[in-house]
């Protein structure tokens, strides 16, 4: 599968882009608006990855390429970024947070009804951990009815892989979230349609903590640390196949995919409300969200200090 890289925002494009060769793919080639990096990022970043081209525009890059894989920081822009691709037929991979608001998600919810190819989001769905849990026998492991998930960083940006790897623990069906308590660590509640609850502890007291996870059911108490390092290679050996039409089958019902950024979403909505219970259902599509530009505007004073 040819991919194209669009936008350079992040360190991912470069940790991931060996794993896709790795996996059988060929980068073709990228493009990156220069929102974030300083001018010449792009071609000395070609070069070292060893990148064949840069594209002057995605229109540019539509013929060129089989899949393409978004990477930038301002999740408000993924839409839009998607959109040329969608409409040319060509597979979509958003990394995370997919969207930031619901009118967004709602977006692409729709493209994918109508035979839109599109994955993306936190790679902690996919942690190896999660996945060997799930793949021991039922009459071992149990069902699990209580989760306790959570990571020590931003609230949306790095806090939605939290989300992912409670809804990648207990499933979906995700149906209300209250904000508990908690302003620098956020204790967030997750009830499910059946009545299972899980919780999240999102959030720093001054030190950076670890993606963790425990997993409570009839049988047993299970507690683990993700390993960061196989994260990426777990995310892609996941969907690439999906993308690169190996199979017709998603490695999650985008329904499924979405509902962190929905449970986020609505924790900071629950939040604002003072702490009132939110059902996913009653989200407006006008919801505020989380502001994807003002985050691209912080993040590029740590990426690009001088402003070039």
């Amino acid at each position: 599968m040819r991919i194209g890289v669009v936008e350079l925002d992040t360190s991912h494009p470069q940790n991931w882009i060996p794993i896709e060769r790795k996996l059988g793919h060929e980068v073709i080639g990228v493009w990156d608006e220069g929102a974030i990096r300083p001018r010449g990022f792009v071609e000395e970043f070609a070069r070292d990855l060893g990148v064949p081209r840069v594209f002057r525009s995605l229109e540019e890059m539509i013929p060129e390429i089989d899949c393409a894989i978004l990477h930038s920081c301002n999740w408000d822009i993924h839409v839009e970024r998607s959109r040329p691709f969608v409409h040319a037929g060509i597979p979509v991979l958003i990394d995370k947070p997919i969207a930031g608001k619901v009118r967004d998600l709602e977006q692409l919810r729709e493209w994918v009804r109508n035979s839109a190819r599109i994955c993306g989001g936190s790679s902690l769905r996919f942690c190896r951990e999660s996945c060997d849990w799930w793949a021991r026998p039922v009459e071992e492991r149990g069902t699990p009815m209580t989760a306790i998930c959570g990571c020590g960083t931003d609230e949306f940006n790095y806090g939605i892989h939290a989300y992912a790897l409670l809804s990648s623990v207990m499933g979906p069906g995700i149906q209300s979230v209250q904000h508990l308590c908690g302003e620098e660590q956020r204790r967030i509640a997750v009830t499910w349609g059946d009545g299972r609850m899980g919780i999240l502890v999102i959030g720093t007291n001054g030190v950076c903590l670890p993606f963790h996870g425990t997993i409570v059911t009839e049988k047993s108490v299970t507690q683990y640390q993700v390993d960061s390092s196989r994260i990426y290679e777990s995310l892609l050996r996941a969907v690439l196949p999906y993308l690169a039409g190996e199979t017709d089958t998603p490695p999650v019902p985008f329904d499924a995919l979405i509902e962190p950024e929905l449970c986020a979403i609505a924790a900071l909505r629950s939040r604002k409300q003072g702490g009132r219970v939110v059902l996913l259902s009653e989200l407006p599509d006008d919801d505020e969200g989380y502001d994807g530009a003002a985050f691209a505007a912080e993040y590029r004073t740590i990426r690009n200090p001088k402003g070039e």
